[in-house]
């Protein structure tokens, strides 16, 4: 639902708000948000409930509570909520139609994985379309897309950028109607490439473009989701493509996202056959700026992250698919310290088996933690912010943090697990990354609008979304078995 005015209020608040005051605790916190963006927060006290109920308490929803709907409200409805307030998870990079593909196709590298779970799994979906479409009453694309949708809220992701490459690149208005659906905000990064690939999905610069402008009507009316160009990796897209669609980024003031250097055979191709990394590779063609977001660079030479540096370009790290997958992980320490500015993410569910963005970021921090063997690196609130306020500057959101002005978007994660017993003040932020499952997630609001309330779905039919894609997955896996198709060509096998 909807409200004029949102009050929520819980046992602590991580307003996590600006470069100052992110390590900020507040005990006994609360939100009021008006309409989509935030109105005020900080301590609460029976002074300020009595005067938040005598200027909004005809128009006030109580997050997890009542509704001046249901009658007068009194002090005593402004409950405190047995849990901990933050702004919600930022996912800087992911991919929806990977949500079916959970446990398939494991225990092999990048390349092999794309082609016996991904590539395989779309072209199932466009095969058997009008088939499948008539078994679920509406795109088989929409029913994996809505099933990302209830991930994400699940995980208290309010914000993403959904990278849609391969064949989901002519899938956009699908996963609009999703993102519209589920009530989050999305960035879409509208795929293309043409070379190195499945020669049924080859672009020119022409279609790319015309594709991209296509996109861009679907969202015009719409305040929450929006559209970039998404090419799918270097390896996949030749100079005048990615000119183009560069070009195409600046003249709707957007950024460009893509993927780089992620699985070291494809990269290592790369280098012997152009004689120059990917990064390389697109600084010598202009496309190597402060509106590039590069996914994973997991493979990166010094002069690559001197590049990174120069040209203010940015990264987004997920370390779920690249430890899954055996890509490796990227110098992580070494980009934060040169002040690249880097996100956290959990890249697609198919690759990473989840979008448990905490765990994502407790991972990322345990490696560099092992690695360069020093227990003081990436601490816990460093962490947070990698998946809340730093991805809001890398996405440009006006989000990412809880302060008056700010998008209303904000979750409550319950302290009344077992894992999360005991909290205080000054535990509060280091149970949330290392105690913490990541499913805690009990109240999640996107734009002042309620999409998870005491654990329950209110803009989505999840029951129906997950039984939807139990069967889907099924005749997927019947007809792989029947079928046994084969496809390779999406990336270097070594």
């Amino acid at each position: 639902m909807t409200s004029d005015h949102l009050f929520a209020r819980a046992r602590f608040l991580l307003p996590m708000a600006g470069k100052d005051g992110t390590a900020t605790r507040i005990a006994d916190g609360y939100v009021l948000t008006a309409g989509g963006t935030v109105k005020e927060m900080g301590t609460y006290s029976f002074e300020i409930g009595e005067r938040i109920l005598r200027d909004v308490g005809h128009s006030l929803k109580v997050l997890g509570g009542k509704s001046s709907e249901d009658g007068p409200l009194a002090t005593e409805d402004l409950v405190q909520l047995n849990g901990v307030i933050l702004p919600g998870f930022i996912k800087a990079h992911g991919h929806d139609h990977e949500s079916p593909l959970i446990g398939i196709a494991k225990d092999v590298p990048l390349t092999t994985w794309l082609d016996e779970a991904v590539n395989l799994f779309t072209g199932f979906l466009n095969e058997r379309a009008d088939d499948l479409s008539k078994r679920f009453g509406r795109s088989p694309h929409l029913v994996t897309y809505l099933k990302a949708r209830v991930d994400d809220i699940s995980y208290g992701i309010t914000s993403c950028m959904v990278h849609h490459c391969n064949f989901n690149k002519y899938h956009v208005a699908e996963i609009v109607e999703a993102n519209r659906s589920a009530g989050t905000r999305m960035i879409i990064a509208v795929g293309s490439q043409d070379r190195h690939y499945d020669e049924r999905i080859l672009d020119t610069p022409e279609e790319a473009v015309e594709r991209l402008d296509s996109a861009l009507k679907l969202v015009k009316y719409t305040s929450r989701t929006t559209i970039v160009p998404g090419p799918d990796q270097f390896f996949s897209n030749g100079p005048e493509l990615l000119k183009a669609l560069k070009d195409w980024a600046r003249r709707n003031k957007t950024f460009l996202h893509i993927h780089s250097s992620e699985e070291p055979g494809t990269t290592k191709w790369f280098r012997d056959t152009y004689g120059m990394t990917p990064v390389e590779y697109a600084d010598s063609i202009g496309v190597l700026d402060a509106e590039t977001i590069l996914a994973h660079q997991v493979n990166c030479t010094d002069n690559d992250l001197k590049l990174l540096k120069e040209r203010g370009t940015k990264v987004v790290h997920n370390p779920l698919a690249n430890t899954i997958l055996g890509s490796g992980m990227p110098p992580l320490v070494r980009m934060l310290d040169m002040g690249i500015p880097v996100a956290v993410s959990t890249d697609g569910s198919g690759s990473a088996d989840n979008q448990n963005i905490i765990i994502a970021a407790k991972l990322a921090s345990q490696f560099q933690k092992a690695f360069n063997k020093d227990a003081s690196i990436l601490p816990a609130q460093q962490c947070l912010e990698l998946i809340t306020i730093e991805p809001a500057k890398v996405l440009g959101l006006n989000a990412g943090c809880l302060e008056p002005g700010r998008d209303a978007d904000l979750i409550v994660l319950s302290l009344e697990r077992p894992n999360l017993v005991p909290t205080r003040r000054d535990n509060v932020m280091e149970n949330i990354i290392w105690a913490a499952d990541g499913s805690e997630a009990q109240h999640v609001v996107a734009g002042g609008q309620i999409l998870l309330e005491d654990g329950r779905f209110t803009t989505l039919d999840a029951g129906r979304i997950l039984r939807d894609v139990q069967v889907l997955s099924e005749l997927f896996r019947d007809w792989v078995e029947r079928e046994r198709p084969k496809i390779k060509g999406t990336g270097v096998h070594t």
